[in-house]
This record gives structure tokens, sequence and C-alpha cells, in this order.
């Protein structure tokens, strides 16, 4: 068996990513094809915890925009963040993975309330848990509640699986193509350049706490398996990179 680089990880999943081609929604196909890559790593051994986004169905920010009140349209990204959450504990107990989900908003007929030292006790137990509700409060993205969760449990990485972008460039590679690719990049070129690998109060609270960051697409198949074990893809993100890019 490969030996992985990683005991415990946090891998954070964009809800655009669960939307799969339609854009929108939930779908079943790419829903199942994560679920099978998380089994794939916990047979490693390996400790898992995820936070799902939202974006597949609703965006606080969005709903700020055309008027609402950012608070009350955050709050319906968090509830968003639970069906996602739900969607993906049932896939992954159709492959027989024992999972629970923690909300931070309490709904106690669905999910387990968020407790620490019961996330991580359900870790030891070998069962994936799934982070859902945000940081429980508003003005906080997921990518902050990844950061969090990952400084609470002592998670070794932050996995960040992106859709469609396989790392960080030194330009968005959509709109610049000379944009090239990190091979690895400090918190600080991250904060200084707004490279918009996540955003600033999640990439703070990373560097102050230490915590490393992988940035990889989630459409290879394989790819989470591959960043366990530290075969080489994406961009690391950590305190003290070196901040070179793959075409130097």
């Amino acid at each position: 068996m490969t030996t992985p680089k990683y005991r415990r990880v946090v891998l954070k999943i964009s809800g655009e990513a669960l939307a799969g081609a339609g854009g929108y929604g939930i779908d079943p196909t790419v829903i199942r094809d994560i679920a099978q890559q998380i089994t794939d790593v916990q047979k490693l051994d390996v400790q898992v915890a995820v936070v799902v986004g939202a974006g597949n169905i609703w965006r606080g920010l969005s709903g700020s925009q055309m008027g609402m009140d950012r608070a009350t349209a955050d709050y319906m990204g968090m509830l968003a963040t639970v069906m996602n959450a739900l969607a993906l504990q049932d896939a992954l107990e159709k492959l027989g993975v024992a999972t629970r989900v923690q909300s931070s908003i309490e709904m106690s007929q669905v999910a387990e309330p968020y407790i620490r030292r019961r996330a991580i006790r359900h870790l030891e137990k070998g069962r994936v848990v799934i982070f859902a509700g945000g940081t429980g409060n508003p003005f906080f993205s997921t990518d902050t509640t990844a950061a969090l969760r990952a400084a609470e449990i002592e998670a070794e990485v932050i996995l960040m699986a992106k859709n469609g972008v396989d790392g960080v460039y030194t330009a968005d590679p959509q709109k610049d193509p000379t944009a090239t690719k990190y091979s690895e990049v400090d918190f600080m070129q991250v904060l200084n350049e707004g490279l918009g690998v996540m955003d600033s109060t999640a990439a703070s609270l990373c560097m102050d706490n230490d915590i490393p960051l992988l940035v990889f697409s989630l459409n290879e198949e394989g790819n989470i398996r591959k960043a366990v074990i530290g075969e080489k893809i994406g961009t690391m993100v950590g305190s003290g990179a070196t901040g070179r890019d793959e075409s130097k």
C-alpha cells in the first residue's frame, strides 16, 4: 500500500464543482466521482474532513449585490452548504463509508452540531466528517471555514480542490495567455499580489497557524489521492515558499 504524506487533511470542495456541466444544482455523476475519490483516500488510513461550498445553489455575496441584506444572504448560503453536505454524505454511505455531517447552524434532524472534540473523535474512528453551515456567522466564506476547521482539528494540510483550475497562476489564465503557474508560493505573496487563491481572511488564518495549502484541479481523476500521497500536482502555498513558477 502507498504510504500517504498526510494523516489528517481538510478537503475543501467548491460548490461549483458539484454542479458539473449544468452549472447549477448537484450533478449525481460528479458527486459520486468525488465520493469515490474520498473513499480511495480513506482506504490509505487517512483521516478526511470535508468543507463544502454552496456556489452551485446560492452565493451570499451575489444576493447582497442584488439588494438583499448581506447577513440574510450569507445565512441562506450557509443553509445551501448543508444541502451539499447531505448529498455528499449520501454518496459516501452508498460506498460503505461511515460519515458524519456537522453543522455550525443547529439543525438536529439532519446533522450533528459542530463540536470540535466530537469531530476529532469521529476522525480517529475512521469516519469522514463533513463540515457544513460555514463558520455559523455571516461575512465569512467557506474558505475561511476550511482554514478555521483545519486549525481546530490540527489538520496537516488543506487540500483545495478547484473546479477548472489546476493551481495558482501569476494572473488569471483565462484572461491572460502569458500567465504561468506557480509550483509553490508564499502566503504573503498571495496576499500582497491578490492571487485569488482564497480570501484574505482565510489566507491570513492559514499563515498565522502555519497550515499549508495545496491547490489543485478536482476535474482530473484521482487527484485527491495524488495530493494525499505527495505526488507533485497543483501549487503548494505555505510560509517560506520560494514563489517559483513552472516556466523557470
